[in-house]
């Protein structure tokens, strides 16, 4: 992402609060993983989203309409001996000329200069609860204002930033379209790569280093833990323990998604240890597919977010009831939720530098309108356990089926495409690769 995508993200917030106000963003710290040695950083996505900068320990501040400087950074000093063991740092010089900060001071010097860049604004823009120990600061910075002498004040209110900022991150620029389009095909040759290497009697985690593989030689890394699950462990919604072996004759559920440039791809595919479905995998995964797709023709614009669930849930329903597994009227099977025993969760959510990204779902308490911009998963399952009452040969069986879908001007774009899914073609590619 070029820095004039940031500049025009934070012209638009800015013109968005009212004068008289700032907005204050703190970069996400790191993270211990085990005594001295640290989880590998990522940067908050909110501070990422209007700065680009990817160093912890930073503040942002953004002023509207004030004579000092629009966008000022707060960010760590340049250390020549840190240096010589992390890695190069911008520091405030950098932070102004990379980063197009009009200003930028050292973050020792916060409590000196925040405070003045406070005082005279009414309002305060901040996404409280998200860093726990700024957000003590930032109100004991408010009630210090408060506190001076006569003349002087401080800000009067504090106003959540979130619902100006995640709106606008719902809504997709041809850059971001780009760089999701270009996760989705990393993602897509991952899925390809550990299809084409599944053997019966392989791990469930030697399956995930083909993923992992295809990831970090496209310069990405897993947008979350990837989900392997052979067998009955596909039945296990946000199964991540990767550990059991794959059976000759089992179905494996792979959800797997990637992060590039901090876009996140998330996909999921089901396909048989040995390449070939038993009649009641075929049977399943049938209804699945048929289940997205009528829920992919639902994502279009006009139409409400909930939409594309509802294809899904009459799909699934009816065919649950065509394999025996539900009995009675489809209508009433679906007004009565006969089917989340067995499809529990939702069809999609938001995607973007999260994988299940910010923005309502629902305006003044209704479904919102699809519209151009925006970016959704479609993943339908079936789950059966093997507890379920259900006819034997349908125990186990655990099927999801994931694509990444934009919503265009005159329909939708499946941005994971190419990536087969229906068993004949799932068969035929892997067939093709032994």
């Amino acid at each position: 992402m070029n820095q004039q995508e940031y500049v025009r993200r934070r012209r638009q917030l800015m013109s968005m609060i009212s004068a008289g106000s700032m907005a204050i963003l703190p970069a996400a710290p790191e993270k211990l993983r085990s005594r001295d040695t640290h989880y590998s950083f990522r940067q908050d996505s909110d501070f990422h989203y209007l700065t680009g900068f990817d160093e912890p320990d930073a503040v942002a501040v953004l002023v509207p309409g004030r004579d000092h400087a629009e966008f000022v950074l707060f960010c760590r000093e340049r250390d020549p001996t840190r240096e010589l063991w992390d890695g190069p740092m911008a520091g405030p010089e950098g932070a102004r000329e990379r980063f197009g900060a009009e200003d930028a001071f050292p973050m020792t010097d916060i409590d000196e200069i925040l405070p003045g860049l406070m005082e005279g604004c009414d309002r305060i823009y901040y996404s409280m609860g998200t860093h726990s120990e700024f957000d003590q600061r930032v109100i004991g910075w408010m009630n210090s204002l408060r506190g001076q002498r006569r003349g002087t004040h401080g800000p009067e209110e504090l106003i959540a930033l979130d619902h100006l900022l995640h709106e606008m991150r719902l809504f997709k620029s041809r850059r971001e379209r780009s760089a999701m389009k270009k996760a989705a095909r990393v993602a897509v040759a991952a899925h390809k790569r550990a299809m084409l290497a599944c053997e019966p009697g392989m791990f469930e985690y030697q399956l995930e280093a083909e993923l992992v593989h295809e990831f970090r030689r496209a310069g990405a890394v897993p947008a979350y833990l990837p989900i392997v699950a052979g067998g009955a462990n596909a039945c296990v919604l946000h199964y991540v323990t990767n550990s059991e072996p794959l059976s000759d004759g089992d179905l494996v559920l792979i959800d797997a998604g990637c992060e590039l440039d901090l876009y996140a791809s998330d996909v999921t595919r089901t396909f048989p240890v040995n390449g070939r479905f038993t009649e009641a995998q075929r049977a399943v995964q049938e209804i699945v597919c048929e289940a997205q797709a009528a829920a992919i023709d639902a994502t279009v614009p006009g139409n409400h977010w909930n939409d594309p669930h509802l294809a899904a849930v009459k799909v699934v329903t009816r065919g649950l009831r065509d394999l025996g597994i539900l009995k009675g009227r489809l209508p009433s099977l679906i007004k009565g939720e006969a089917y989340k025993p067995y499809y529990m969760h939702r069809t999609g959510h938001w995607l973007g530098i999260d994988v299940h990204d910010v923005g309502d779902y629902q305006i003044d308490g209704e479904w919102r309108l699809l519209e151009a911009g925006l970016v959704t998963t479609v993943e339908p399952g079936i789950y059966i356990p093997p507890g379920a009452r259900v006819p034997r040969r349908f125990k186990g069986i655990g099927v999801r089926i994931e694509d990444d879908v934009l919503v265009t001007r005159s329909g939708h774009e499946v941005l994971s495409a190419g990536l087969p899914k229906w068993p004949d073609d799932v068969e035929a590619f892997m067939a093709g690769g032994r």
